[in-house]
Order: structure tokens, then C-alpha cells, then sequence
């Protein structure tokens, strides 16, 4: 398999990044609109949130920058110590599509039950890549 198969779902990763990111700015900058909120009156993201009604998008944005962090670092490892096959590339994928059906739950209808479960699923799926790098780096 080509070491490179790896970072193709972080691509896949980055390009849901800019689709939450080009949301949350579109929704942001209609809520300040529409509520006539100052820019400056917004500074801190507690200020946004008793600002603004409607924070599913940012918060969204947020959330691709905590554990999908360990997500990217196990891709780099993968590539680093040879560990890419089938097996890693498929659960590098599983993870990606759990990630978007988060994005997707949370920035719509946003039912935390099924966010929840989905978030779960998730990091159960990366944990397992953590254990089967482990196991590669440990052989």
C-alpha cells in the first residue's frame, strides 16, 4: 500500500474543518448583523455566547481541534514508523466519517443523545488506532 493513502483522510479532516469554518463565519457575521452585535462586544467567546442565540458552529470548530488533534499526530506516526496498511487506513476512514456525522448532528438538529454517541464511536475508533500503533511500534 502507498504510505501516502495515510493522509488521505486528513485531507478529508481539513476539508471538514473549512466547511464548519466557512458556517460558523456566515452564521456569525448574520446573527451580529441581524442583532446589530459590535465586533467588539464579542472579543471572548464567553461575550459570544450571551451574545449570540445560535453557537453549533463555533462550538463545531472548536471541537475539530481537541481530540481529531490526536487524530493528525496518529497519521504522522503511522507514516513515520512504516505502520500503514489496510487495517490503519480503514480505521483512519471509520474515524473521519464518525467525525463528519458529529459535524453534521452538531451544527443541524444538534441531539446531544446522538452527538454523544457519535463522539463515542469516535473515539473508540482512534483509541483502537492508538492500540494497533502500539502495537506496530512495539514490534
Amino acid at each position: 500500500m502507498d504510505a501516502r493513502a495515510i493522509f488521505l483522510p486528513d485531507l478529508a479532516m481539513v476539508f471538514l474543518t473549512v466547511i464548519v469554518w466557512l458556517r460558523m463565519y456566515v452564521e456569525r457575521i448574520s446573527q451580529m448583523r441581524d442583532l446589530r452585535v459590535s465586533p467588539q462586544r464579542v472579543a471572548t467567546s464567553a461575550q459570544m455566547t450571551a451574545a449570540l442565540p445560535d453557537t453549533r458552529a463555533s462550538d463545531n470548530f472548536r471541537n475539530l481541534f481537541e481530540v481529531p488533534v490526536l487524530f493528525y499526530l496518529a497519521t504522522v506516526v503511522a507514516s513515520t514508523i512504516g505502520a500503514v496498511d489496510t487495517t490503519t487506513v480503514a480505521i483512519a476512514w471509520i474515524f473521519v466519517a464518525l467525525r463528519y456525522a458529529h459535524s453534521v448532528i452538531h451544527v443541524t438538529y444538534n441531539r446531544v443523545r446522538h452527538r454523544f454517541t457519535v463522539y463515542v464511536l469516535g473515539c473508540l475508533v482512534l483509541w483502537l488506532l492508538w492500540g494497533k500503533l502500539a502495537i506496530d511500534l512495539l514490534r
